[in-house]
């Protein structure tokens, strides 16, 4: 008998299952079973698990026909003998530390269960689960989902190690069908006496490539879909019994992200959609509050609401405004002393109406540029995505705020009236906006020597003031889009730079410069550099790429005529980009970083071998070379 049994149900898996079982072999607990079930797999998978079986006596092999996941759970379930379980899915893998980590906080606490924090596995690079952020931000020991809440998020199986006799007490099983780890992962939580909450990562949650190779890249399959509905309304039914106070809290992200899915799968369906499917959606619909409906955006409400109500032609047709853009509806006020805002269309009920939470701006700007060596924007803010033309007239401000001093530098307060305008979208299409121009001026001379000096960073702000309305944000916009970020000038001996974040929010940094790219261009796949470098130092200098999501660093040659430098980064070489988009900043190595000020005012979009690259400057006026 073992202390732990960690049960890995695989199908179809082959090219994963490898990395998972050495993942669990290599832990530091070592006194475990790893019981292998194979789903019916018609690839080399379970040849991949027979060949590490017959090294390691730990392992063991179940094969059976394919009955989905939650069956294959629990053939392995009843042939566990550990005094703790623990799931793995056989496409996932497990930090080294993890199980020794759970079993010894259950050894110590005598708690039910164990859980910990999760990264998302996207080929080589691991990123926060946002599921799983905020619950595991802190370590908790015999705490309890209904004393922490942010558990109710925690809906995944594979992040735990469960007391085997508690397992048995509650008599857990698992549906057979998808989505069948929520509704025991939940029973689970409702019904332990306590529960260790670990920071530490215990789980890599892989996001695979392979189109259609996971039950979530299936999600709007009318079987799938009735799946997870089943699992909802499972789960809504146990907490309204056991933990009803949590009941609101699953509402507003069952809302969020299971209503989303199965908002797109009925619109896509219509009138075609299976009653009984539209019965489940229904059921649950009926059961949630009004707090919680108003806990998600009016646009996405609407659509719920539609879907609630059955009126499903309808529901197509504001689904395909909202995905074009379209779908923007007036907002408007009530009340005297506390104003109440409300988003306005027929088929929106008034109870549901209620958007006060949900204003905010989007600025954006739309021109910036040096005239006379002042610095000229103009731009727009809207209100969030609504027709907002019964506002009519309100004051807009926009000011420069330094970062660490809360300093500003007031640009403009002037009267602006909301026009319709059609805008460009990073997809190249234009869609209608109603939002509030604003132009603005920034003179260097504004700026103390005490300010200069500092060598700040100064983000640009706009307010939007009038008919009750009071709101400011950033001013920002997507940043493969225009307009060109201007070339930096230079004012009692340093460099103002107008600089825009990996984000895509406007500021200026105030900075010195030991080296200065004054040439940047793209020749024949090649990113060509040449510059000035103002104290070359001892060492012989390289061009090194700096990749901000894990710090994955390349290096290329500098050529030196005496000061001056030339490098060339063959862009086809760059390693591949890792997720949606990789951002890598360009430094100069010397035996120190040199961060080189981009002079040029060129920003380039350019594909090369089918791959699409934006050099830009970066928030401190440093060399950006993003790809996605």
């Amino acid at each position: 008998m073992s202390v732990l049994s960690v049960i890995v149900p695989f199908h179809n898996v082959e090219k994963y299952i490898g990395p998972c079982l050495d993942s669990i072999t290599a832990q530091t607990l070592d006194d475990l079973e790893v019981i292998c079930v194979d789903d019916g797999s018609d690839d080399e998978g379970a040849a991949a698990v027979a060949a590490r079986m017959a090294d390691d006596p730990r392992i063991t092999l179940l094969s059976q026909d394919n009955h989905g996941v939650g069956h294959a759970r629990n053939v392995g379930v009843a042939h566990a003998t550990g005094t703790y379980l623990a799931f793995v899915d056989g496409d996932d893998t497990v930090p080294r530390d993890a199980f020794k980590r759970m079993v010894s906080s259950l050894e110590t606490t005598g708690s039910d269960l164990a859980c910990g924090n999760v990264m998302r596995l996207y080929r080589n690079l691991l990123i926060p689960s946002w599921a799983h952020r905020q619950a595991f931000a802190r370590p908790a020991r015999r705490t309890h989902i209904t004393r922490h809440p942010l558990l109710v998020r925690d809906r995944m199986l594979w992040n735990k190690v469960y007391r085997r006799s508690f397992w048995d007490r509650l008599g857990l099983r698992f549906p057979e069908r998808m989505y069948e780890d929520q509704p025991v992962a939940m029973a689970a939580h409702v019904g332990a006496r306590s529960v260790d909450v670990l920071a530490r990562v215990v789980y890599h949650w892989r996001q695979r490539d392979e189109q259609g190779a996971s039950i979530t890249q299936r999600c709007l399959e009318p079987a799938n879909l009735r799946d997870r509905l089943l699992s909802v309304t499972q789960t809504a039914g146990l907490l309204a019994r056991g933990a009803p106070g949590l009941k609101a809290d699953f509402d507003r992200d069952t809302l969020d992200i299971d209503m989303t899915v199965a908002v797109e799968a009925m619109a896509a369906m219509g009138e075609a959609a299976d009653p009984d499917l539209v019965d489940l959606a229904v059921r649950y619909l009926d059961g949630v509050s009004q707090e919680a409906w108003l806990s998600i955006p009016f646009e996405h409400r609407l659509m719920v609401h539609l879907l609630h109500m059955r009126r499903l032609d309808e529901l197509s047709r504001v689904f395909a405004e909202a995905k074009q853009g379209r779908l923007q509806p007036k907002v408007g006020s009530s009340g005297w002393w506390r104003k109440r805002w409300h988003g306005r269309h027929p088929s929106m009920p008034g109870h549901l109406s209620d958007v006060s939470r949900e204003l905010g701006l989007r600025a954006r700007l739309v021109s910036l540029d040096w005239h006379d060596d002042v610095l000229h924007g103009a731009g727009r803010v809207a209100v969030g995505t609504f027709d907002i033309g019964d506002l009519r007239r309100v004051r807009v401000r926009t000011w420069l705020r330094e970062r660490g001093t809360g300093e500003t530098v007031v640009l403009s307060e002037n009267a602006s009236f909301p026009l319709w305008e059609e805008v460009e979208q990073e997809d190249g299409g234009r869609l209608p906006e109603h939002a509030f121009p604003f132009r603005f001026a920034f003179d260097p001379e504004t700026l103390s020597r005490a300010q200069l000096a500092r060598h700040g960073q100064w983000d640009l702000h706009v307010r939007v003031r009038g008919g009750g309305l009071r709101l400011e944000c950033r001013v920002a916009g997507p940043r493969w889009l225009p307009p060109l970020i201007p070339a930096p000038r230079r004012r009692s001996g340093v460099w103002l730079v107008p600089v825009r974040s990996a984000k895509g929010a406007w500021g200026i940094r105030v900075r010195t410069a030991q080296a200065i790219i004054g040439e940047c261009r793209v020749e024949g796949g090649d990113l060509v550099l040449a510059g000035r470098i103002s104290d070359l130092g001892d060492g012989e200098p390289v061009l090194r790429l700096l990749r901000r999501s894990d710090g994955e660093e390349m290096y290329f040659p500098v050529e030196l005529a005496g000061q001056n430098f030339h490098a060339r980064v063959p862009l086809a070489g760059i390693d591949a980009c890792v997720g949606h988009e990789s951002w890598w900043e360009v430094l100069i190595d010397q035996g120190r970083a040199l961060r080189p000020l981009v002079r040029s005012r060129q920003r380039t979009v350019t594909t090369v071998a089918e791959r699409r690259f934006l050099i830009d400057r970066g928030e401190d006026g440093c060399l950006l070379l993003a790809e996605r």
